[in-house]
């Protein structure tokens, strides 16, 4: 009997812990900045993630994502190469722009709260990113918007024409 009591207990102990990884299937990571007071836009692709993701089990969740700063795209070739260059991107040395997260928080509904480190050239800062996420029985949506401050990864230098902060806008598809 205490055998099958510590089977039952490992089942439900190992059930509870069980999170599915999500396969990114679709992504969109597009980004909006004032230069000259004007507004710019502009996305990149190349996004991979580690997506671990339970709305019931947020203590256990965990998103890491990586991408391609090669693929910036503002819809102007020397904006773009200028963008890559070493005061701005510098994507010789720092290729890549990474996310991990920290914490995650719910805020009703399908409404969540997620904490993560942001890494660009080098420089990791947090950064709160609010989503929604809606799930069916094989996939997953997230839709995210957050603002950064590209002083504080030390992108653009101190380019008077340029804003301060930029909009980040994310819609990430998932299979299950």
């Amino acid at each position: 009997m205490k055998k099958l009591s510590l089977i039952i207990a490992v089942l439900i102990t190992a059930h509870s812990f069980a999170q599915t990884k999500q396969t990114v299937t679709k992504s969109a990571v597009n980004y909006e900045i004032k230069n000259l007071g004007i507004k710019t836009t502009g996305k990149l692709g190349g996004l991979q993630a580690d997506i671990i993701f339970d709305k019931a089990n947020l203590a256990t969740s965990t998103i890491e994502a990586t991408i391609d700063v090669n693929t910036i795209d503002s819809d102007n070739a020397m904006r773009d190469n200028h963008l890559k260059a070493e005061d701005y991107f510098d994507v010789e040395h720092y290729p890549k722009i990474v996310m991990k997260s920290t914490a995650f928080k719910h805020r009703g509904g399908n409404n969540f709260v997620g904490n993560f480190n942001m890494t660009i050239k080098g420089k990791t800062k947090p950064v709160e990113v609010p989503f929604t996420y809606i799930e069916s029985a094989n996939a997953g949506l997230f839709k995210g918007s957050f603002k950064i401050n590209r002083h504080d990864f030390g992108v653009g230098g101190k380019s008077m024409v340029l804003a301060d902060e930029a909009t980040v806008d994310l819609v990430v598809e998932t299979s299950k």
